[in-house]
């Protein structure tokens, strides 16, 4: 009973604010893949020191495709969700920079001891 409550409360806020929790999961989900390759593709392209400006647009795609949808589809949303995205997308991208430091100061490509 109560995971059917859960569900309820979290189909129903889709269709509050005019987003499909099912799309939004499924981009979300669906882009990982995607974001994997195009960071290790800017990590390569910063090795051998060719362009980075496409894998680094398309990691950043990627990595905000779902908040996206959000921003595009949503209606009516709340500030604090906007501030909630801004503050996750900051998080990640110190994240994704610190990661992406530690790949091309690594001679194998990976972690440093």
């Amino acid at each position: 009973m109560f995971w059917e409550d859960v569900q309820n409360w979290f189909l129903n806020l889709g269709q509050q604010y005019g987003v499909n929790p099912v799309i939004f999961g499924a981009i979300y989900v669906g882009a990982i893949p995607f974001f994997t390759l195009s960071l290790g593709w800017l990590v390569r392209n910063i090795k051998a020191k060719k362009p980075i400006v496409l894998p680094a647009l398309a990691s950043g795609f990627f990595f905000i495709s779902a908040y996206l949808y959000l921003i595009i589809a949503g209606r009516n949303v709340p500030i604090w969700v906007y501030l909630f995205i801004i503050g996750m997308v900051s998080v990640g991208a110190v994240s994704v920079v610190q990661k992406v430091k530690s790949q091309i100061g690594s001679p194998t490509g990976g972690e440093q001891p």
